[in-house]
């Protein structure tokens, strides 16, 4: 018997499981999907049959998932979410143009959001969503473009550096004040704010201090899993964070912020534009990655 490519059963003993284990119900399912409970009730015996597992327990005023039945609807539900998700995408780029950009949180409140409203201004008939999350993106049917740190290794994508930042200690002005002038060896005992996100690429406390030379004990401080928490943390007083100057001026500018002198190190790596195949982008994606490129650049002397 030849198996589907992706080896599913029947699309339509699925889409009959999923809404009968999100309503706990053979008949409201009956009714969403416009047929009668016995044709519901056939699609699951038949999923069933077609899985060797029982997915529901019969009862008298309904249904309860069993366990494979639970792990199965969590999976669909996820899946028919994202598929929803991604055609809705699609609609959107066909009928009105929608361009979908990524980045981290940090990045998003302190730049990319700004910049999107600037480019709304000159270009109010493009709508932009914007994708906010601090792990691993990847482009897809929903995503045209996303700002990272660092390169991605898929060799479809296009990237394209936009800056280079420089890695500095912040903290309170209070006690950016009390800590001027402190050597390495003075900022190392204090509370450190470790950012342990699932970015491995970020550079962290140990790697900066190593690299400007100094080779003893770094306190462990405190530890959080967002940057924007982090930079928070550090305007209340909390300790010291890695500031990213260009990512966090609008900070430093309004003085929330302010900076432990004088130890620098610049970032071992730049901040990319990263984007589908220049085939594959609208025309309003085009507009939008070479005003983000061109508005990045303006922020930096160094030649990218």
């Amino acid at each position: 018997m030849s198996r589907r490519h992706y080896d599913l059963p029947p699309l339509t003993t699925l889409t009959a499981f999923e809404a009968a284990a999100r309503n706990l119900s053979f008949k409201k399912a009956a009714e969403e999907l416009s047929v009668t409970p016995g044709a519901v009730s056939h699609q699951v015996k038949a999923l069933e049959g077609e899985l060797g597992v029982t997915l529901f327990k019969r009862k008298h005023r309904g249904v309860e998932l069993t366990p494979p039945g639970q792990t199965l609807y969590d999976t669909l539900a996820a899946s028919f979410t994202r598929m929803s998700q991604c055609l809705q995408a699609i609609r959107d780029h066909g009928s009105s143009g929608v361009v979908t950009v990524g980045s981290t949180t940090a990045m998003a409140s302190l730049w990319l959001s700004p910049a999107v409203i600037r480019f709304w201004r000159d270009h109010p008939e493009i709508n932009i969503n914007q994708v906010v999350r601090d792990r691993a993106f990847t482009t897809s049917a929903d995503m045209d473009l996303y700002i990272w740190y660092g390169r991605e290794r898929d060799p479809r994508l296009d990237q394209y550096p936009l800056y280079r930042d420089r890695l500095l200690p912040v903290t309170s002005p209070e006690r950016a004040e009390e800590l001027a002038d402190a050597d390495l060896e003075v900022l190392a005992r204090q509370r450190l704010i470790h950012l342990e996100g699932d970015d491995i690429s970020w550079t962290k406390w140990h790697d900066w201090f190593r690299q400007l030379g100094y080779k003893g004990t770094v306190a462990s401080g405190i530890r959080v899993n967002n940057y924007s928490i982090a930079l928070q943390a550090a305007q209340d007083g909390a300790g010291l964070t890695l500031g990213w100057e260009q990512l966090i001026s609008p900070l430093l500018n309004r003085g929330d912020l302010r900076i432990v002198t004088p130890h620098v190190l610049s970032a071992p790596q730049k901040f990319y534009l990263i984007c589908k195949p220049e085939e594959e982008l609208t025309p309003n994606a085009l507009m939008l990655r070479d005003w983000i490129i061109a508005t990045a650049r303006e922020i930096t002397d160094e030649p990218s």
